[in-house]
């Protein structure tokens, strides 16, 4: 079993990518921890590109969540069995993005980098509320629908979240 999580931030792609791990007993890849070195530090896109294609070659099943156009993004679409998009309204991410601070403040977040205390500031907001909604993600989410229809589930809040996950977790 593959599957890709993508969609806004803040919608819950890493919480979800953990529970699926754990239903499905397969190994999990959160691109937040590949993205980030210690102190928020971007990590070089080779880098970031060399672990991606390591877990994809290594891996028959797996969980990976995130975005991340640059990291193999049709590759993980066309291999993934079933591609979960997060596609929550923003004042709910912004919601769950000032409760995740709230729970982790001054701490790493288990799906992120090491040493990437969980932090909320306006570059942050700016980008839940609209930078990454830009036209392009939109753009990017439609081609996804379009091109994999057959294995694409898409859910737009909390409730629908919870509908699916209980409907596919026995």
């Amino acid at each position: 079993m593959k599957i890709s999580i993508i969609g806004y931030s803040g919608a819950g792609k890493s919480t979800l990518a953990r529970k699926l791990g754990k239903i499905y007993n397969i190994d999990v890849l959160h691109f937040d921890s590949v993205q980030f070195l210690p102190g928020w530090e971007i990590r070089e896109l080779e880098e970031k590109q060399r672990i991606t294609k390591e877990f994809l070659d290594s891996h028959e099943s797996w969980v990976i969540d995130g975005n991340y156009s640059k990291l193999f993004y049709e590759r993980r679409m066309e291999e993934s069995d079933m591609i979960i998009m997060l596609l929550f309204n923003r004042i709910s991410c912004l919601h769950r993005v000032v409760k995740r601070y709230k729970k982790f403040k001054d701490k790493t977040r288990p799906d992120m980098g090491k040493g990437c205390n969980e932090k909320l500031d306006v570059e942050f907001i700016w980008w839940v509320l609209h930078k990454g909604r830009d036209k392009s993600n939109k753009e990017r989410y439609k081609n996804v629908l379009s091109q994999y229809a057959d294995k694409t589930i898409v859910i737009r809040n909390q409730k629908q979240l919870d509908a699916w996950m209980k409907s596919n977790s026995n």
